[in-house]
């Protein structure tokens, strides 16, 4: 079966999650003997996919860079990069995400018509566009893969009009949707009105190269944290980008009520966005300031030290889709606390959760887990053994049998 999939990034060339759901699902597809073309909208090298073939939209450079990645739907319109390297379907002035659609769209106009594939696997609003072209056109089937929508992404209210029109028109020309957890699921159905039944939830999973790596950790990276855990400290990490999606003031609030009944709390935050200054002003003004560090954006090995360092790992989110964070700090040990809000939380049932308001919660949950190593080893150990029962391979299953459905139906 000979599969278009249309997607934003892939890593290394990736702004978050997005990129490493769509790698692990590809390759997993590939193992299963499914033909994949798959189209980003950037150019750059590849050179570890040996799977699929990776085809390029246009010439600009891979648009994380650019602050253009695939979670900045309110950055649509108003970008301005000048002097750089772009095709001439892209203004010489300026790049926005809505030029960058037009390109990726006419790109897929003209693969299509030369190749025929049996369908196209769109993943997210930046890719549905070029979906329904190719359903509309050219009378291809259309599965939409949503990893969030424009309500997740607007910490619940509001979002982007535009994008949440494009979503719209994604969901309703879609011959089968599917959705990254029950909760995603909802919100398709509760605020674009689509039936229940065209909808499939697939949820993530861990990379298998991850998963099999042995991990040094690299000693010489956080001298600092390793100094305090020694000293009896307890680290409670959180990973992702400073939106109000993610709920980090609400972080901020809990662990201040925490710290006050126990100074030896360490909070990292790992990771950049629009809400950085107020995070750190908010950290000075709960007085708060020297147990909470903040180191930047980090990727790789700096970040898998942070997971390994970590004691606890929260995911503080007002609406999380799925996760994948999760699964890789539970991958090094850490207990996790999630809110009920996130889509990981309904396969990891061993987690604490809370309600991402509910601040006086996570910190009482916080100084449970580090007052108690047994309890603390209890909740990791059944953790690990709830995550190792989901691979890719099931999540390429269930696609799989998605595609030979629509297929048969098709004929």
């Amino acid at each position: 079966m000979k599969i278009l999939m249309l997607g934003w990034e892939l890593p290394p060339h990736n702004s978050g999650g997005l990129g490493v759901a769509c790698l692990n699902l590809s390759r997993a597809l590939a193992k299963d003997g499914i033909d994949i073309d798959f189209v980003v909208p950037y150019e750059a090298k590849h050179e570890n996919i040996k799977f699929m073939h990776v085809l390029s939209a246009s010439h600009i450079d891979p648009l994380f860079r650019f602050g253009l990645g695939a979670y900045d739907s309110e950055k649509v319109e108003d970008l301005i990069i000048p002097d750089v390297h772009i095709p001439n379907a892209i203004s010489k002035d300026q790049i926005s995400i809505r030029q960058i659609q037009k390109t990726y769209c006419d790109f897929v106009d003209e693969y299509l018509m030369e190749f025929k594939p049996d369908l196209v696997h769109a993943h997210d609003w930046l890719t549905f566009e070029a979906g329904i072209l190719a359903k509309k056109n050219y009378g291809i089937p259309l599965i939409v893969h949503v990893h969030a929508t424009e309500y997740d992404r607007a910490g619940g209210n509001g979002g982007n009009p535009l994008v949440h029109e494009i979503e719209r028109e994604g969901l309703v020309y879609a011959d089968k949707i599917l959705a990254v957890s029950n909760a995603t699921k909802r919100i398709i159905h509760d605020k674009y009105d689509i039936p229940l039944d065209k909808i499939d939830v697939v949820y993530n999973s861990l990379d298998e190269d991850f998963l099999k790596q042995v991990y040094r950790l690299d000693k010489a990276q956080y001298k600092y944290l390793e100094a305090l855990k020694s000293r009896g400290y307890t680290i409670v990490s959180t990973v992702g980008r400073f939106t109000i999606q993610k709920g980090l003031t609400h972080l901020l609030h809990a662990a201040a009520k925490a710290i006050r009944k126990n100074p030896k709390l360490i909070f990292v935050f790992a990771g950049d966005g629009e809400e950085k200054h107020e995070l750190v002003n908010l950290a000075a003004e709960l007085g708060i300031s020297k147990n909470v560090i903040f180191t930047g954006f980090i990727r790789g090995k700096q970040l898998r030290d942070i997971y390994e360092l970590s004691d606890i790992f929260v995911m503080s989110s007002v609406s999380e889709p799925f996760g994948l964070t999760a699964l890789e700090a539970a991958h090094h040990g850490d207990v996790l606390i999630l809110t009920k809000q996130s889509g990981v939380s309904e396969v990891l049932k061993s987690s604490f959760r809370y309600d991402f308001w509910d601040e006086d919660k996570l910190a009482n949950e916080i100084l449970a887990i580090a007052q108690s190593p047994a309890l603390k080893d209890t909740l990791a150990n059944s953790i690990r053994d709830e995550y190792r029962k989901i691979s890719w391979d099931d999540v390429a299953q269930k696609c799989i049998k998605v595609y030979n459905d629509i297929d048969k139906h098709k004929q």
